[in-house]
């Protein structure tokens, strides 16, 4: 079986007010292809199909449009699940019409799984779905305390017992696949993700993903990643376009996942090339060098965060100009000499421990890059460090 993993639409979402509509459907049309390309048997998209609980219209229009286009007239299974930022009832207000589409549409948390027969394989697919699990969609009270370790492990154990109890409708025989729109400890994360834990209350632990599975396919985080310290294969399969300059580095995926029953997972990268490229410009020169920039055609059909270096302030006049001259440009900061070494501090106080990391080690060999695996390796030891201190305590 052949099964494509997306996650993260944000149908709807907007740049500082700039519609990303015409984008949006530009990746979902080459999504599309590849579906086709790749020969995808079943699409599973894990939440956040939209940015707010209450879409504008073309939002919802361009969904329909794709469920139905990625389905080939119910030929394609399609199984969606409500992110945090997806209103359940309103999702699957439409599950009359999905479901004789093969398409399954569902807002809740549930204790069962989905069987889903895949035509174009010839097998069963096993789905342990998990919508988004917030307190109150799965309509319990995790702990009445206020103390964030508490809550936290009533979370993660609650959690766990629900993949385990749809971990016992697994069978031998078919396709076992979990999926859910949760954030799991140690992810990377971006500016444009809306948090689902209070401090790290709700937080789930990697070793409580499902062992049962042969495949985790997450919603939530927008960078693609896997998830380390899993007992199966589990990843985030990363929004299709890139939401806020901190993803600007990030090459936008979809991930495919080859499996048969009773098989370990195959999992394959596909990279997307829809969309405006969002870069950041930083004219240490003046503004001279953005007029320079703009001559040359730079990064034409790009949205533009712009750090200008001045010494005086910038006039309205010379603001509107610059955005007359490129539409693309969302964020003029003036940086002044003397906010220079602010900046710097602030920058740092603001870096991941993996950003530390890699400087660190860029810095004691003199600019080579640290392999990822040893970068994985270092945040293990540290959360496993962090992990006994709790204990301990």
């Amino acid at each position: 079986m052949r099964i494509l993993h997306t996650a993260d639409w944000h149908l709807g979402k907007t740049l500082e007010g700039r519609s990303r509509l015409e984008e949006q459907a530009q990746v979902l049309s080459e999504m599309a292809k590849i579906v086709e390309e790749e020969k995808i048997d079943v699409v599973l998209m894990a939440g956040d199909v939209y940015d707010t609980v209450n879409p504008p219209a073309q939002a919802e229009v361009l969904f329909y449009e794709t469920l139905q286009q990625l389905s080939n007239n119910g030929k394609r299974p399609i199984a969606v699940i409500a992110g945090n930022h997806d209103n359940p009832d309103r999702l699957i207000a439409s599950s009359p019409l999905a479901t004789s589409q093969n398409i399954s549409l569902l807002g809740y948390p549930t204790k069962t799984t989905q069987s889903i027969y895949v035509p174009s394989a010839d097998e069963t697919l096993r789905l342990a779905s998990l919508p988004y699990p917030s307190e109150s969609r799965l309509n319990e009270v995790l702990g009445d305390e206020f103390e964030e370790k508490a809550i936290r492990n009533h979370y993660d154990e609650r959690i766990r017992q629900l993949f385990a109890q749809m971990g016992e409708e697994f069978t031998p025989d078919t396709v076992n696949i979990a999926m859910s729109h949760i954030f799991v400890a140690g992810g990377s994360s971006t500016d444009s993700e809306r948090p689902i834990e209070v401090g790290g209350a709700f937080t789930v632990a990697a070793e409580s993903l499902p062992e049962k599975a042969q495949y985790v396919a997450l919603g939530h985080l927008h960078r693609p990643q896997f998830v380390k310290r899993a007992k199966t294969a589990a990843r985030y399969s990363g929004s299709p376009l890139a939401y806020s300059f901190s993803e600007a580095s990030y090459t936008k995926s979809v991930t495919i996942v080859d499996v048969k029953p009773s098989e370990e997972a195959k999992v394959e990268e596909i990279y997307l090339s829809s969309g405006k490229p969002l870069v950041t410009w930083k004219a240490k020169n003046g503004v001279q060098e953005v007029y320079q920039w703009l001559d040359e055609k730079k990064d034409y059909n790009a949205w533009i965060d712009l750090e200008l270096h001045v010494t005086n302030a910038l006039s309205m006049d010379e603001i509107h100009r610059l955005r007359k001259q490129h539409e693309g440009i969302i964020h003029i900061r003036p940086i002044f000499p003397e906010m220079e070494k602010e900046i710097i501090e602030k920058k740092k106080e603001s870096l991941t421990m993996e950003q530390h990391f890699r400087n660190f080690y860029e810095k004691q060999t003199g600019g080579a890059k640290p392999e990822d695996e040893l970068v994985h390796l270092f945040l293990t030891l540290l959360n496993e460090e962090e992990t006994k201190e709790v204990v301990e305590q």
